[in-house]
């Protein structure tokens, strides 16, 4: 009985503290549907406010807006209801009695709702949470830190503080959520060994994370853009999420991840396409500026020929109603898409012209670069331009603003340089990376070239600044000290200053600090030495020998890129069969996964080498590669797209000579003759002078063609034939070979072959080509890897190669014409008797 009699008392007891403890005005507050019926009770209920009445209305406000397109959000309405001030009021006076999560999750609402960080409000909530900061538990943390990053505080003592406590706490946190948010807020004061631990953190909780939550993995691949570290595990971790969830993506997510993927050079076809469905089925619902802005920047470039169209036309319709921001990224999009539609060119110009004394100086530098690039026909908007970016940067003090604003200056219609110039790049030379003084090297020699103007001290003007812009980039390379450092100022760098002023300093720089070249840039260095078209053998060696040391933790991907430099260059490494087969044995388990356009450039790569790996050229030469591959070609850009088409032909053509065994078709005939239907069929001074002295050796003009195409589409400079005694036989015309009557026609016309042919017995076609200095590494006389390919693949299809150097047939051993008479006989009969 009295146990009985305690169980009914201790039901009452909770039954009346359930009672004491509801709230009707806070369930009132959470029954509220919107803004009005808030300020409503909040006006009504004023005495009666506590600390949790005030965090809800301020939440509640918030989350009403949140729920709305951004064009229909009436944050200016509420911050100006007299209501608002009074919670205002009321919360700055209880910041005391609040407790964590309350006291920060204020400070995100009124942010969020637009109250200025100089609020006294903002100021007291945001001086409170700096002492409570310690005892903040990690989701409380997080939410503070995303409140600093509203506030642009990403350097700030508090921030430092912030990582202190995640680097200190940084096992406890499982959430990938916690996670993510602060990865992006500490991005600024993280010490790369943070970084490394954050990276590995986020890959290892991406395995146990709900892949519907693909805000996550967002702010995971953002927060490596804001590092400029694309580490590949985590973002094709983050990519599978993405492709899970394109269902349910908006336009604004699609067109942040793939902002985020371009900056780090993240190409995924499978997101790509993925995305281009998923924009064009977002298509009817962007009827409005903003969103269809958003909606043109992503899906433009990825679009098709109907869809651009339409994307065009509707973008006609809007023009007059873009904004200043809107507009600029109109015009950037139209660049990227290649837009050759005049009359939206002229119309968004137009738009541009309106709000040219709201943007920018960087902002107005991308503007007039997309419309150079556009060809957009407006004087008057140059005009414009040009002042302001001379107003600008008559001003500027930012050496990277001052190399910006002269390139582009250098791209507008004018004959010379402004007079301010030279004293504006004087002032910002010390201060100047090499990318910067390559900006300025390449914009003064443009305005030396043009200016047609016979002022000397404008010459001298010229002449001075450019040894000054020497002198500083030869001064920075010899005090350079770090290899990652000084890839990243070369990563842009191209044109003539550098190849004649710094590029041999350059390799030296980069030989004084070979020791620093590691597996985890090789890859990115590799690209370099490819670029500059340089062979440096001791560069490429330790390529090479890092690579084979190191290749486990090198990513399948970037062999691409270590592999480049060796089959473009033609060197072969020590231990160059380990090195290729290392290399080939890293990729092969990962063929699935690489982009169909890498896999084309990589097959393409290993083919200049004589590499043909069972396994990958299978899969390129399969029908669903290949239509994948042409799905992919539709998103790329139009260079692109034929530069991958013509590797893909040229890696057909070398498997169908090289490898028979493999029985994969040759299918680029209608592509060979519709490209050479394009093709410039001039010859050259020198071309000409080696097809009449051909005559001369061989015995009539009818002894040698010019201009031949062979089966599978190789042009060759000319071709003779030489019996079995080593005498030449004779063309009766242009196409068709004087031989016995038992024999077969030559190879037909120029542009279309008639079949397999038979010589006289005994009897050697001689293909001979005239080598210009392309066909050579840019600082030696050793030839690249296409020739020596196209050599090899000639003398597959039965030709004896005759090879012309340029460096020989312009030396001073060969000056008249009886010496280039002895060369070519020389290199004609004497090498094949």
């Amino acid at each position: 009985m009295l146990r009985l009699r305690r169980i009914c008392f201790l039901s009452m007891r909770f039954f009346h503290s359930r009672v004491m403890g509801s709230d009707p005005l806070l369930d009132h507050l959470d029954n509220c549907t919107n803004e009005d019926q808030v300020f409503d009770t909040i006006g009504k209920n004023k005495a009666k406010l506590s600390v949790k009445h005030v965090g809800c209305a301020v939440r509640l406000l918030w989350q009403f807006q949140k729920e709305r397109p951004q064009v229909l959000r009436t944050i200016d309405f509420i911050k100006g209801h007299s209501q608002f001030m009074v919670l205002r009021v009321l919360a700055e006076n209880k910041i005391d009695s609040m407790d964590d999560e309350t006291l920060v999750d204020l400070l995100y609402n009124v942010l969020r709702l637009n109250v200025e960080p100089h609020d006294s409000l903002v100021q007291e909530l945001l001086v409170e949470a700096w002492w409570r900061i310690e005892r903040f538990s990690m989701a409380t943390l997080s939410k503070f830190a995303v409140c600093l990053t509203e506030q642009h505080m990403y350097f700030s003592p508090l921030m430092g503080r912030i990582a202190d406590i995640v680097s200190r706490k940084l096992d406890s946190i499982q959430d990938p959520r916690i996670l993510s948010s602060l990865m992006v807020s500490v991005t600024s004061v993280i010490s790369t060994c943070l970084r490394d631990r954050l990276i590995e953190k986020a890959t290892s909780l991406m395995d146990t994370t709900d892949p519907a939550q693909f805000n996550h993995s967002r702010r995971m691949i953002q927060f490596l853009r804001n590092i400029k570290f694309g580490y590949r595990i985590l973002l094709e971790k983050c990519n599978k999420v993405f492709l899970q969830n394109m269902h349910q993506m908006d336009v604004d997510n699609i067109s942040i991840i793939l902002g985020v993927y371009q900056s780090l050079h993240f190409n995924n076809c499978d997101f790509r396409l993925a995305a281009k469905q998923r924009l064009t089925e977002l298509l009817d619902l962007c009827p409005d500026p903003v969103s269809f802005t958003r909606l043109f920047a992503a899906l433009g470039p990825l679009a098709g020929p109907e869809v651009r169209e339409r994307l065009e036309a509707d973008a006609l319709l809007m023009a007059k109603e873009f904004s200043p921001t809107q507009a600029l990224a109109v015009v950037e999009t139209m660049e990227e898409m290649e837009c050759r539609n005049p009359q939206l060119i002229q119309k968004v110009a137009s738009n541009l012209i309106e709000h040219l004394h709201l943007y920018k100086p960087v902002d107005i530098s991308r503007i007039a670069q997309a419309l150079v690039f556009l060809h957009c026909q407006n004087p008057e908007l140059y005009f414009k331009l040009r002042r302001i970016l001379v107003s600008y940067l008559q001003i500027s003090v930012i050496p990277y603003e001052v190399s910006m604003l002269t390139r582009v200056l250098s791209l507008l219609p004018s004959p010379r340089m402004d007079n301010l110039i030279p004293a504006r790049i004087d002032a910002v030379l010390p201060q100047c990376n090499l990318s910067d003084l390559n900006s300025f090297a390449i914009a003064i020699t443009k305005w030396m070239r043009n200016d047609s103007s016979s002022r000397q001290d404008m010459a001298e003007g010229y002449v001075k600044l450019l040894q000054k812009l020497n002198e500083c980039g030869l001064e920075r390379l010899q005090k350079a000290d770090s290899v990652n450092l000084l890839l990243e100022e070369l990563k842009y760098i191209s044109g003539e200053w550098f190849e004649e002023v710094l590029a041999a300093k350059t390799m030296a720089t980069f030989e004084r600090l070979i020791d620093q070249l590691t597996w985890s840039n090789v890859p990115e260095f590799a690209l370099f030495l490819t670029k500059t078209n340089c062979l440096h053998t001791t560069l490429l060696d330790r390529i090479a020998s890092v690579t084979l040391e190191h290749i486990n933790k090198i990513h399948y991907s970037a062999t691409y890129a270590i592999l480049l430099p060796f089959t473009i260059l033609n060197h072969d490494p020590p231990k160059s069969e380990d090195f290729f087969e290392c290399c080939i044995e890293h990729f092969k388990p990962h063929l699935s996964s690489f982009n169909p356009h890498l896999l084309v450039l990589l097959g393409y790569a290993l083919a200049l080498a004589d590499y043909f790996p069972d396994d990958l050229i299978q899969t390129i030469f399969s029908v669903d590669f290949l239509i994948k591959l042409d799905a992919q070609l539709e998103t790329l850009s139009d260079a692109l797209n034929m530069r991958i088409r013509l590797r893909l032909m040229e890696l057909n053509r070398a498997v169908c000579l090289e490898c028979p065994e493999f029985q994969t078709p040759w299918f680029h005939g209608r592509y060979c003759q519709q490209f050479l239907s394009k093709g410039n069929s001039y010859a050259s001074p020198i071309q000409q002078q080696i097809h009449k002295i051909l005559g001369d050796i061989l015995g009539g003009i009818n002894y040698a063609r010019s201009s031949v195409i062979t089966p599978y589409y190789y042009s060759i400079g000319w071709e003779c034939v030489l019996d079995k005694h080593n005498k030449p036989l004779p063309y009766v015309d242009r196409d068709t070979l004087l031989i016995p009557k038992d024999g077969r026609m030559l190879w037909g016309s120029h542009n279309q072959l008639t079949g397999e042919t038979e010589l006289p017995p005994g009897a050697q076609r001689v293909a001979i080509e005239f080598l210009d200095s392309k066909a050579f590494c840019k600082n030696s006389q050793h030839m690249k890897g296409k020739e020596v390919m196209k050599k090899r693949h000639l003398e597959i299809l039965g030709y004896h190669v005759v090879q012309i150097p340029h460096f020989e047939w312009n030396s001073m051993e060969l000056s008249t014409k009886e010496a280039w008479m002895e060369y070519l006989r020389k290199k004609i009969f004497a090498e094949e008797s």
